[in-house]
């Protein structure tokens, strides 16, 4: 990598089709997003079961482990981001650190990752919406009804000001924190029926159990698009501190409040109590039992509602990110240039919004013609699939990190940019090879399918490396002015 400056005019193709609102987004907004992204309610009312029933009491420990790994990587994934602006995040990350083919390998596969997770949460919310509505409030309406009005509403929020969108969201995850918290609270003030066990934390219960391999696919899940803050790094106000403060927020808060709530299930059950429920037939219902015992049945209810209302917000900060995505190789003309406008007065990428907006809905209409269920099979088949890419594009970024700054630490301790990196480097490479070959935990299928499903992954991978040589042998100006900054000055000149 060149450290010359490279000028406005070098530049010009990838700036004049459009830039987003910068100093729109403070530390706050940007850490709803993610935290949003992350939907705390549904993984700890759904993972939490789930991950105990599979891989047993270690659960909250293993949440702890996967956010010290996520944090290590970030030590060194926001030190680059002082040096490297761009929306498109892993792509301009792993194009500076391992190479523009490596780059546009990683983009494919983290804009199909972030598309169809953003697909995947409208089957989650037309199945909870349905059974929310439809038993609390007698609204009988089929599932694509709730999904289409939920594309709706994600449509015109994705049209407007990003600030607007980040205003709902924050609503919403105040909303779902704060019930979990109250319950949590009233479990240890009133104490379970077996005296407080730190199982969860014994390193043998997190590494070393039987089916401990399985907490560790769902607690890398449940961390989903924290590395959304430097996606927004081009809105932020003081992105050099907005996006560091930011990932580090994100990251402990999520690590601290799943590993706390885990642990209140195993106090408000007792460590065999909660083993016992997670193996059973209502295992899903865990979270809601809880709350009806130790607040009353109107703490279930709120939780019903509030399951859609996560995953709405989850949905929103998808649909935010892809869009991101989508418009920044736009503006580049690796994908249409249409991609690339933004609105002239909210400044929004609404080109690439409203793509999403039609993906989305054209995936919710054939689910529902071809009659699939939507949790077990729209939701859960897309979700394992975007699971597994994402986490792939973490783990190629973590490398790029290493490489980034092998070449020129500018600056930074060698603890910060290599060995933490290096760490969650490895960390990563094992956590998605772990995803891979325990894929049927996820899917909960068996046999050639779950190969399909994973298949996306490194043949978009490849593909984008295809795609990037093409370009560098038939279009060499094009290719030296792809991922640079946007900044009049680069920041490692």
């Amino acid at each position: 990598m060149s450290e010359h400056p490279i000028n406005t005019a070098e530049r010009a193709p990838s700036t004049r089709r459009g830039s987003l609102a910068a100093g729109r987004l403070g530390v706050g907004d940007v850490v709803f997003f993610v935290v949003s992204a992350a939907a705390p309610l549904t993984v700890v009312a759904s993972a939490a079961p789930t991950s105990m029933r599979m891989g047993g009491i270690g659960a909250a420990g293993a949440m702890l482990v996967c956010a010290v790994v996520l944090i290590l990587f970030a030590l060194g994934f926001t030190a680059m981001s002082t040096h490297v602006r761009n929306t498109g995040a892993f792509y301009a990350y792993v194009s500076r650190g391992l190479g523009k083919p490596a780059g546009l390998g990683v983009s494919f596969v983290t804009i199909f990752a972030y598309a169809i997770l953003t697909v995947c949460f409208y089957g989650f919310i037309g199945f909870f919406g349905e059974l929310t509505f439809g038993g609390l409030f007698g609204i009988q309406l089929p599932w694509v009804v709730w999904s289409l009005i939920a594309a709706a509403v994600v449509a015109l929020l994705g049209y407007r000001k990003i600030d607007v969108g980040a205003k709902v969201l924050g609503v919403l995850l105040t909303a779902e924190v704060a019930i979990l918290l109250v319950l949590s609270v009233a479990v240890l003030v009133q104490g379970g029926p077996e005296p407080w066990s730190a199982a969860p934390f014994d390193p043998k219960e997190i590494f070393f159990a039987a089916g401990a391999g399985s907490l560790f696919v769902v607690g890398f899940g449940a961390y989903l698009g924290f590395e959304g803050t430097a996606i927004y790094a081009e809105e932020a106000r003081n992105p050099r501190r907005t996006v560091p403060i930011a990932t580090y927020l994100a990251i402990g808060f999520l690590g601290v409040f799943y590993a706390f709530t885990f642990w209140m299930l195993t106090v408000a059950f007792g460590a065999d109590g909660v083993i016992e429920i997670a193996r059973g037939d209502a295992f899903e219902t865990m979270v809601f039992a809880a709350g009806a015992e130790y607040l009353g049945d109107w703490a279930a209810v709120v939780m019903q509602v509030l399951i859609v209302t996560s995953f709405f917000a989850c949905l929103l900060a998808f649909h935010n990110a892809s869009s991101r995505y989508l418009y920044s190789l736009g503006r580049e003309r690796l994908l249409p240039a249409a991609l690339g406008r933004t609105h002239p007065k909210t400044k929004a990428p609404y080109v690439a919004s409203a793509v999403m907006s039609v993906i989305a809905v054209a995936a919710i209409l054939v689910a529902f013609l071809l009659g699939a269920d939507p949790f077990l099979q729209f939701a859960i088949w897309t979700y394992a699939t975007g699971v597994a890419g994402l986490v792939f594009a973490q783990a190629v970024a973590a490398v790029a990190v290493v490489g980034f700054f092998a070449r020129n630490r500018r600056g930074h301790s060698v603890w910060r940019v290599l060995v933490a990196p290096a760490i969650g480097a490895a960390g990563l490479i094992t956590g998605f090879l772990l995803i891979a070959f325990n894929f049927e935990i996820v899917t909960t299928m068996t046999g050639p399918i779950n190969w399909v499903l994973l298949a996306p992954t490194p043949l978009l991978f490849i593909v984008g490396i295809v795609i990037a040589m093409i370009i560098r042998r038939r279009d060499p100006g094009r290719y030296a002015a792809l991922a640079e900054n946007l900044d009049d000055e680069r920041a490692d000149a």
